[in-house]
């Protein structure tokens, strides 16, 4: 009998639901370069509202829609402040330099919590010999930090520092409704903190395809030159916009569940022998777990669990990553929390009592 697969790689596994999938295969459709794909226009519309900015435009991914808003922000020669482990600075490939002669300067955070005190003494003198530092970008919630929501005082701190400064702000909110449902803070209210915001519909929210950016609607009015730029321009695109409207309708409120299940999984790596959670306080839908001792790698141990049914990521030699989403149960998530906790109790039994 085949063995059940309980996927926790990521939130981006998900598949569309019976709904979103007859939203996908009605949609009305248009082409989008032209200006005429309906559902299109009605996921900008809809997105722009819910984060109370002025316009939004539909991007095939947010690593586009992140260095979009790099672009529009700085011209070739200037610099960004970021976190060390965000994402713009570490998995979007150094795009800000290849792309637009962009430079990073990424300042390490606590579990990706950066301060305003980190960040005030950083911006570069008008000096023919130096970079221009020209914007903050901030990620919320923080991948890297294990779903961690940045304290919504500090985030607007910082915003207000670099308002005064006469720099611009960035959101990268892949995972920002992750922090909605975490804290009841509106979307809207996040939003109000940033100049250009970026969310991802790929993600939690369980479309197949997509991102947004959010802004000034002239600034948008630039983002889609740079979209067409960066080879972002699609044709009839409402059939992969109207899963992300579907998701956004329909999607953000369930996420709450997510972080429960994340709860019932965190408590079963507590409980296993062996193993630890990385950062103890679990908030959103993100875990980063590790072996203490025996030896094995992080791969030797998702294999045992692969083999199982369960998938989670090797993050690096001892260290693993689980992330619940809409496609696992909670009844799934126990069942991966009992396994996980088996396989621990079996290694923890064979290591030497010396090792």
């Amino acid at each position: 009998m085949a063995v059940e697969i309980i996927d926790l790689r990521s939130d981006t596994v998900t598949q569309p639901t019976p709904a979103m999938r007859q939203a996908m295969a009605t949609a009305a459709v248009g082409d989008d370069v032209l200006g005429a794909d309906p559902t299109t226009a009605e996921l900008e519309r809809l997105t722009a509202e819910v984060l109370g900015k002025e316009a939004a435009i539909f991007m095939p991914s947010g690593t586009m829609t992140n260095q979009v808003a790099v672009r529009l922000h700085c011209l070739p020669g200037d610099e960004f402040l970021c976190e060390t482990d965000c994402h713009i600075y570490n998995h979007e490939q150094g795009a800000f330099a290849q792309l637009s002669g962009v430079v990073a300067r990424p300042i390490g955070g606590q579990q990706g919590h950066l301060t305003l005190c980190q960040l005030e003494d950083l911006v570069r003198p008008d000096n023919d010999h130096m970079v221009r530092t020209r914007l903050v970008c901030l990620e919320n919630t923080h991948n890297r930090g294990g779903g961690r929501v940045l304290p919504y005082e500090d985030v607007a701190a910082i915003s207000r520092w670099a308002r005064s400064t006469g720099i611009g702000i960035h959101l990268d909110g892949a995972r920002l409704f992750n922090a909605v449902a975490a804290t009841g803070i509106a979307a809207q209210d996040w939003s109000t903190l940033f100049d250009t915001v970026s969310i991802c519909f790929s993600k939690g929210l369980g479309a197949p395809v997509g991102s947004a950016l959010a802004g000034p609607a002239e600034w948008i009015k630039r983002a889609r030159r740079h979209r067409k730029l960066f080879g972002g321009g699609m044709r009839q695109c409402g059939i992969i916009a109207a899963g992300a409207l579907y998701a956004l309708q329909h999607h953000r409120d369930r996420l709450a569940e997510d972080h429960a299940n994340a709860q019932v999984l965190a408590a079963a790596i507590r409980s296993s022998p062996g193993l630890r959670l990385t950062y103890e306080d679990v908030e959103t839908n993100i875990l980063f777990f590790e072996l203490t001792g025996g030896g094995r790698s992080a791969a030797e141990f998702t294999q045992a669990l692969e083999e199982q049914g369960v998938l989670v990521l090797v993050e690096s030699k001892h260290r693993m990553r689980a992330l619940t989403h809409l496609d696992v149960s909670t009844e799934q998530v126990e069942r991966a929390g009992r396994i996980i906790g088996s396989v621990a109790a079996r290694w923890a039994d064979s290591v030497p009592a010396n090792s």
